[in-house]
């Protein structure tokens, strides 16, 4: 994440900073004396996970703190299925923390690679119209405020002010302790299908609420919906895995191997784009599987790319997409990435994309060599005019005044970081834009 000669870029490459310094606490100790010393030095303190954030809210010109070392388990109940992390465990490592306890996280999103508390600060979500995102499953979480003490908020603590600080943004101090509401382990149940795009748009909301989890993709220049259906099934449910060499050649070979082998080469021939889109809509999407949760919810994706995604109201979603549709069309672009379309609960978490309203989520996305912000700025119109709210770790061009209309508790969650942060130790120029000064 960070480069020699002091560079840290994101994942995406959508953003990057040289800072003052760098620091790897390997202890919420460790966070709380880098927090106090850089505040006496007057320099602004941004912690890192994994970087997965496509917007510049984790750049840090002034002190970056790594979180790679402050991983682990901290506490686990098996019996009301709390669990505590350090903030800065890798979803990907969490399944085998919970397997000794008989857990698992209640949903995911379909990418392992952040950590836990990145993840709940900026509203990551899966799918499921039952669930919510991984910010709901959260009862407790501990920071470091802007003064360098510690800061416990949880039922008993702070209660107050849990539905702000879940969702935080990295505005309001360092998570260093992280308290999820885990559930009994489970298996799911998956199909995969390819189905006609008309015939899924027509019937989705309904395949939405059969389903406990459903999601799909479209690939532009296609008339086919690849749609993934999941059931939740106990532990004991018998497996039906999908055989490794299957998986290998879909997942290493295809998604990964192939598709950024066309990426690289569509930048050059866009034309390819169409004729390779209905290729793979033909190769790819057929499964019929069942697995452990996250085995079965997470995804390995290698090809970097940029992304933006808009949460809408769920009643939106069609007209939203039609739009989409046909601004593609209109336009006479080649778009070489899919998009894709996931659900989530309504939830009452002051900065949650579906705050206070069942959800539905586009998401766009370009090669990170292809230059996105045409294709961005034309689709954040359509998703603005269905009354969009994009995701805080997604690329997007929205201001403070423009976020504040769109969330009735933003000046709420601005009063709680002036009560945390009044000096703006944990400030930097993306939260200015998003949050004011």
């Amino acid at each position: 994440m960070t480069r020699p000669g002091g560079t840290w870029q994101n994942w995406g490459r959508s953003a990057s900073v040289r800072p003052v310094r760098v620091e790897h606490p390997r202890s919420p100790e460790g966070v709380q004396r880098a927090v106090k010393a850089a505040a006496a030095q007057g320099l602004t303190v941004k912690a890192i996970g994994a970087g997965h954030s496509f917007t510049g809210i984790g750049a840090a010109p002034g002190v970056l703190l790594e979180l790679d070392d402050l991983q682990g388990l901290v506490s686990a109940d098996a019996s009301s299925g709390l669990v505590t992390l350090l903030a800065g465990t890798r979803l990907f490592n969490i399944p085998g923390l919970l397997r000794p306890y008989g857990l698992a996280m209640e949903n995911l999103g379909d990418i392992d690679r952040q950590s836990i508390s990145g993840a709940i600060s900026t509203g990551t979500h899966g799918t499921g119209t039952a669930f919510g995102g991984i910010a709901t499953q959260v009862r407790g979480l501990t920071l470091i405020t802007g003064d360098g003490e510690f800061l416990r908020i949880d039922d008993m603590h702070n209660s107050e002010m849990l539905p702000g600080a879940v969702v935080g943004l990295g505005a309001l101090g360092v998570v260093v302790e992280v308290t999820l509401q885990c559930v009994p382990a489970f298996v799911l149940d998956a199909v995969d299908a390819p189905a006609p795009l008309e015939e899924t748009l027509s019937t989705v909301h309904e395949q939405a609420a059969a389903a406990d989890h459903l999601e799909f993709y479209w690939h532009p220049h296609t008339d086919v919906a690849l749609t993934k259906t999941q059931t939740r099934m106990p532990e004991s449910t018998r497996r039906r895995p999908t055989p490794a060499v299957s998986h290998w050649l879909d997942e290493t070979v295809l998604t990964n191997g192939v598709f950024g082998a066309f990426c690289a080469i569509s930048r050059v021939v866009p034309s390819i784009i169409p004729p390779f889109n209905r290729l793979a809509v033909q190769l790819t999407g057929d499964g019929d599987y069942s697995d452990e949760s996250h085995r079965v919810l997470i995804h390995h994706r290698n090809v970097r790319f940029r992304e933006m995604e808009y949460a809408l109201p769920a009643e939106n979603l069609v007209p939203a997409f039609d739009e989409l549709r046909a601004l593609i069309a209109d336009r006479g672009w080649r778009i070489e990435f899919p998009v894709e379309v996931r659900f989530a609960a309504s939830d009452d978490l002051w900065l949650s994309t579906a705050s206070g309203r069942e959800s539905a989520y586009i998401a766009v996305h370009r090669y990170w060599r292809v230059d996105p912000r045409e294709y961005f700025r034309a689709v954040e119109q359509i998703m603005l005019r269905h009354g969009g709210r994009p995701h805080w770790g997604k690329l997007h061009s929205l201001t403070a005044e423009q976020l504040r209309e769109r969330y009735p508790r933003f000046d709420d969650f601005v009063a709680l970081r002036d009560r945390l942060d009044p000096a703006r130790v944990f400030g930097n120029r993306h939260l200015e834009r998003i949050l004011g000064a």
